[in-house]
């Protein structure tokens, strides 16, 4: 007579189990990791408009409408200041400056669109790089502590 070969309904039983549980704690792990590195990500787009604010200062081009920040959207950050765009929406033309452009200027935006929902529940996180007197740029954001990148207190 031949021995059965295979598995059991309680072995199978346990191995799915194994598998919810490891799910169950990575997947709140993951949704952390994408909050985290789309933060890191919208401090990167904002701080590559400092380079076109510094120079529009330098070049005298602070009036209203007078600067191209050279911005190309985001699928996740409605742009605020200095200029005004929305999430997800493609940039048809120039982004240019809303309002007077000063040596103590912010660049700031919102978490919208395709950010993480950790993000967008409630009161949106944003960020903001605020220009001083002398010229130096600090980061703030209002994102939660675990999702803040160290750049950017």
């Amino acid at each position: 007579m031949n021995a059965q070969k295979g598995f059991t309904l309680i072995e199978l039983m346990i191995v799915v189990a194994i598998i919810g549980i490891l799910a169950a704690i990575a997947i709140p792990q993951y949704q952390n990791y994408i909050a985290k590195s789309q933060v890191s990500r919208a401090v990167a787009e904002l701080g590559a408009i400092k380079t076109a604010f510094e120079d529009c200062l330098n070049n005298g081009k602070t009036a209203a409408s007078a600067c191209d920040l050279g911005y190309t959207g985001s699928s996740i950050m409605s742009l605020s200041a200095p200029a005004v765009t929305t999430a997800g929406t493609a940039v048809t033309s120039a982004v240019l400056n809303k309002d007077v452009l000063t040596s103590t200027g912010t660049i700031a935006g919102t978490f919208a669109g395709a950010a993480s929902t950790a993000l967008k529940d409630g009161t949106a996180a944003t960020v903001t790089w605020t220009r001083s007197a002398l010229g130096s740029w600090t980061c703030a954001t209002t994102a939660a502590d675990k999702y803040k990148p160290s750049s950017c207190s």
